[in-house]
Parts: structure tokens; sequence; C-alpha cells
């Protein structure tokens, strides 16, 4: 699962970046939730390039209005409707022939019923049909139905170049699996994304070196469990011990995570993300080994009692994730750690809510998100457990969560003062034009005066002062 993205807010972006085609259709795309999300819109702006379509931000202007949806809570599709409404709205006012579609996981989980009931799309098309987009359009135009959530084991998207869009030029995600097959209680990403089918490995490599020739410093490795990653020739990873192959010629994560590392030193490496029952000890050897994969691991950990983690169908008690931390702080001792947590679970007492506020002491995380259970439907949870925490109490657990977490990110960050670290410059600092901001190896945001130096550049910068959520430096 990609909660690690999910601000406590969700968010939602148009894609800014224009591209040039031959044809003068106009699309707009917005994105909400997870990376993943962000990455599959890049997709499908380059299906639809094909079919003579060119991005536009202006929405009044656009042929063609997507948005790319999160199910992972209620108030991210709530959020998600109040846009298609007011879609609907700028259609009736501006353009009456304006196509509206919805994609991404809330697609899939209500599918007709955006279409049929709520009235509120003309277009329905889940994770794995994005090929399918230029027939859908096409049989709208002829006045017909435009729906596909058929959720496929091949699917991956591995021959498709993305396009790379509203980003900085320096930063891209590459994604190297889909789906997940962990079926945590709570989830609904197994539902809305299928079973875990990984990608060759050779195209995300050449991927990879694609995006270094054309000037970027940084991937993302993305997957909803990038752990699970498993080449064996193509397929869903549950048919894996149902058929003979050549172990010699099978990638896990770790290999790839290696051999992606040693594509280009100045290359910087991420990935997200990473579930604790699947993450291995040569996942954290090869970290240790590489200079340019980060030292960063978002880990989320969701419960601090074991018995809400049997609940939540985790696959680890809290003693194997506190063990899986120290063999990280062992191996990587500068390893920034952080994590997703879910405060007011199904039977949660107060004496779980408070060992979650233990292991939270124990592992002192860098950074967190934090979030109130939201019952999702046709979850195992849904189906199985009552959600029986008061509202009140799921908030008053998740305030003191986030507190907590703000006193750990802030001694963090102070302990990272009078320190000389190597950033990446992403792009000029919101606040003002005369900083830019970058990350450091431990994913924390770093703004500091732009002297001579460009987007792009490599820049060791000494930190002077922090708050809570960003270091403040000069170049050096």
């Amino acid at each position: 699962m990609l909660d690690k993205i999910l601000d406590e807010k969700v968010q939602g972006t148009a894609l800014k970046k224009e591209f040039t085609t031959n044809g003068n259709k106009k699309m707009y795309i917005e994105s909400y939730g997870c990376q993943m999300n962000f990455s599959d819109s890049e997709i499908v702006a380059s299906v639809l390039s094909r079919e003579g379509f060119c991005t536009t931000k202006i929405l009044e202007e656009a042929n063609l209005v997507l948005i790319n949806t999160c199910s992972i809570r209620d108030k991210a599709e709530q959020t998600v409707r109040n846009r298609l409404k007011y879609f609907q709205s700028v259609k009736k006012k501006y353009n009456k022939k304006m196509t509206v579609g919805v994609l991404g996981c809330m697609a899939e989980r209500l599918k007709e019923k955006l279409l049929d009931q709520e009235k509120l799309v003309d277009i329905v098309v889940g994770p794995d049909a994005y090929r399918d987009l230029p027939k859908l359009v096409k049989e709208i135009e002829d006045g017909k139905k435009g729906i596909n959530v058929f959720l496929s084991l091949e699917e991956t998207y591995a021959d498709i170049n993305p396009i790379r869009l509203g980003g900085n030029g320096v930063t891209a995600f590459v994604s190297i699996t889909r789906g997940c097959d962990n079926m945590c209680t709570f989830c609904v990403v197994p539902y809305t994304r299928g079973r875990e089918r990984s990608r060759d490995p050779k195209s995300i490599i050449k991927e990879c070196e694609e995006l270094i020739k054309l000037g970027y410093k940084e991937v993302t490795l993305l997957g909803q469990n990038v752990d699970s990653y498993l080449w064996y020739g193509g397929g869903a990873k549950k048919n894996y011990k149902n058929i003979t192959v050549d172990e010699s010629k099978v990638w896990d994560f770790a290999k790839l995570l290696d051999e992606v590392a040693k594509i280009n030193p100045i290359l910087r490496i991420r990935f997200s993300t990473s579930n604790p029952q699947d993450m291995t000890d040569q996942v954290i050897d090869v970290i240790s080994k590489h200079k340019n994969i980060c030292n960063y691991i978002h880990l989320p950990v969701q419960s601090g009692s074991s018995k809400i983690l049997k609940l939540m169908n985790r696959g680890y008690s809290r003693q194997e994730y506190l063990i899986l931390i120290d063999k990280i702080k062992n191996k990587i001792p500068d390893c920034a750690i952080s994590m997703d947590m879910i405060s007011g679970f199904c039977n949660e007492t107060e004496d779980d809510h408070l060992k979650t506020l233990s292991l939270m002491d124990i592992v002192k995380y860098d950074y967190g998100y934090m979030f109130k259970y939201s019952e999702r439907p046709n979850t195992a949870a849904a189906k199985k457990l009552t959600d029986n925490i008061l509202e009140k109490t799921k908030q008053r657990r998740l305030t003191e969560i986030i507190a907590k977490q703000r006193e750990h990110s802030l001694m963090h960050m102070k302990k990272r003062i009078g320190n000389s670290y190597e950033v990446l410059i992403e792009g000029r600092s919101k606040k003002s034009s005369q900083f830019y901001y970058g990350r450091t190896t431990h994913n924390a945001t770093v703004v500091f005066k732009k002297q001579e130096k460009k987007v792009g550049d490599y820049v060791n910068v000494k930190i002077q002062d922090c708050t809570s959520a960003t270091l403040i430096g000069e170049i050096i």
C-alpha cells in the first residue's frame, strides 16, 4: 500500500506540462492519492498523445477531462466526488461536448455507479485498462457507454514510455510492480489494483538509462509493495510456486535494486513502498552497499499492538517489526525511517493505543503519515469486524500520535543542524524566488539561497536551522 505519499489532506494537482502533438484535441488530468496514481497519469498521457491529444492546464478548454482517483479513505472519495461535480458544472457552462472520465482505484471500486446512478462521468476506466482509453473515448463520441474496469494478471505498461507531466525534469517515478497480494483487512488496494505482477527488469533498467540521458538525476522505484518484486518471466506472483523456472534468471527486489544502482553513480535512487513482512536482509545489504541509494526507508507499521496487527492481517507482530528496525539501524546507522499509522482500528483498546505510542518512542521515526481508521466497503474488516471505536476517540488518539511524531521529527531535524549534506536541487522554493529546495539522502526537505547554481545540480548544504518539517541551510 502506498499510504506513504498520501498527505492527511488528500492532494490533487493538474498536470501542467505541455507537449507537442499533431492533433488539436486537449486533455486535462488531475491526480489524487499515491505516487502510483501520478505515475499512471503519465502512462495515460502517453497513450492518449498517440491519438492526437495534448495536455492543457485550462480546464474550460479541454475536450477530455480525467481525474485519477484514490479509494483508500472515504475522505479521498468525497474529495473526488466534489471535483467531479465541479467538472460537470464547467461542462454545462463552457463546453457541453466535454467528456469527463474517472480513472484509478475509485473507478475500479464503484464501476457503473459513477456512470449510471450518480451520473458524474462519461467514462470509467480501471488501473489495468488505460490502453483502452482511445477506444472508449471514440465510443462516447458515438453515443455508447465508456467503461472498462477489467483487472489483468499481466498488465504492467512496461512497453509504454511515460510522458513526464508536471515534473521538475530532475526526479521521476518508475513503476516496477502493480497490485498487492497481502490482503490487509482494512485495505481496498487488492480489490482495486488486483494481484501482484512485476515488470521485466530489462525494461526498468532501460527506462532509468533513458531518464539519465534526458537529464534526470533521481528515480523512485514504485509499487504497492516493492519488496514483493519478483520477475520470473511474467505473470502474477501467485503463479510462481506452481511452475518450473530457471532460478538463475529470477530477479527479486534486492537484485533489481542492486542493478539499478549500478547504472550510473550520479543517479540517486529511492523506492516506495515497503511492507515489513517482505523486506529481506539482502535488500538492507544492497542499500548499505551503494552510496547512490538513499538512506531512507518508508516502513508502514499501522499499529504498535500485536493484537491489532493480527486483526489487520499485517503478517508480522510488534516484536518482529522491531527486530527488522534493529537490523536496518545496525546495518545502516544513518538510515531515516518513516511510517504509516492508523488510529482507532476495530477493537482497539486504550492499551493497544499506548502500545502504539510506546513503539513510536522506541523507533523514533523521522517522519510519519497518520490517519484515523476509515472503513472501506467490501474489505475483510468491513465484512468481519465492527468499526466500534467512537469518532472522538479515534480523533483524540490520532492527535496524540501526531503530537508524538512532531516531537520525534523535530528531534531528528535538530540533530542535522551543523552538518553538511549532498542535496539535489529540485526546484524553486514556494515561499521565495531567491531560494531553492531539495532533499537529503534522508528525504528531509532543505531550503537554501540559490547562489550560482541551477535545478538538477548536486550541492553540499550546511544546515543552519530547522522546523519539524524543513531544514534551512547554505550552499558551501
